[in-house]
C-alpha cells in the first residue's frame, strides 16, 4: 500500500457515506507486461468482498502495446498545424504537441478531428469550451503526452487510451474471484471518466465522485491501482 497523492485525504464523504481510497504502490509497468499477472501480484491479496478495484487506463494501454516513444512518431503537417491551437493545462499536454495530435489523427480519423477542430474554433468565440473533445470522443481525450512529472520512461512517450476497457474490467473481476467490482479509470486533476467497469451507471457515477480529486496522482507516486472501500 502507499500514501495518497500529496494533500489528498485517504477517506472522503460522498452522499452521506464514507469511503476509503487505498492506493497500491507497484513497480513501473512496462510494455510486454501481462496485466492479469500484474493485478494478481499486487491486488489479489488486498481486495475484500464489496471493494471496487480501480485500474488506471494508462497501465491497461501500456500492457496492450499502446505506448509510443515520442522520437518514433513523425507528425504530419496537419498535426503540426492543429496542435498550435490546443490549450495546454498545468496537468498535461493533451493534444497540444504535434506527436499527440498525430496519434489522435491516427486513432480517431482525420475527418473527425477536423470537424472537432472546426466546431471548437467557432464555439470558443462564444466562450464555450470542451467541444473539441466532445466531438473527437473518448479516444482523443484518453491520449496522454509526456510531461516532466510523468514517471520514466513515459516522460518521453505518448500513451493511447486502452482498447476494450469494459472487457478488461470483466476479465479482472473474474480473475479476482468476483469478490470486487473493477473499473478502468481516467482520473486527473481536471476530473474523471470511467472507461469501462463492472459497475452499473449509478455505481460509475458514485465512483467518479469518490475519485474526483485524483487521490492516486499522475506521476512519481507509482500507484496505478487503488481500492475504494466503504468504511
Amino acid at each position: 500500500m502507499s500514501e495518497a497523492n500529496a494533500g489528498k485525504a485517504l477517506t472522503v464523504q460522498v452522499e452521506g457515506s464514507s469511503f476509503a481510497r487505498i492506493p497500491i504502490r507497484t513497480r513501473v509497468v512496462m510494455p510486454g507486461d501481462d496485466l492479469d499477472s500484474f493485478v494478481r501480484e499486487y491486488a489479489a491479496d488486498a481486495v475484500r468482498d464489496g471493494d471496487v478495484l480501480f485500474v488506471t487506463e494508462k497501465i491497461v494501454a501500456i500492457t496492450q502495446g499502446r505506448s509510443y516513444l515520442v522520437e518514433d512518431i513523425t507528425p504530419r503537417k496537419l498535426a503540426l498545424f492543429l496542435s498550435k491551437y490546443v490549450t495546454r493545462t498545468p496537468y498535461g499536454i493533451g493534444l497540444g504537441m504535434p506527436e499527440t495530435m498525430e496519434m489522435a489523427l491516427r486513432e480517431c480519423g482525420t475527418p473527425r478531428i477536423l470537424v472537432a477542430a472546426a466546431v471548437s474554433a467557432v464555439t470558443k468565440l462564444f466562450g464555450r469550451k470542451g467541444d473539441f473533445y466532445r466531438i473527437a470522443g473518448d479516444k482523443a481525450r484518453a491520449i496522454d503526452g509526456p510531461t516532466s512529472g510523468t514517471i520514466p520512461p513515459y516522460n518521453k512517450a505518448v500513451v493511447l487510451g486502452p482498447e476494450r476497457p469494459r472487457e478488461v474490467a470483466q476479465r479482472l473481476k473474474a480473475l479476482l474471484g468476483s469478490v470486487a467490482e473493477v473499473a478502468v479509470v481516467d482520473i486527473n486533476d481536471l476530473g474523471g471518466n470511467i472507461l469501462g467497469s463492472t459497475l452499473d451507471k449509478e455505481g460509475e457515477r458514485r465512483l467518479v465522485a469518490i475519485l474526483k480529486d485524483n487521490p492516486l496522482g499522475q506521476g512519481h507516486q507509482s500507484t496505478p491501482l487503488g481500492i475504494v472501500r466503504a468504511v
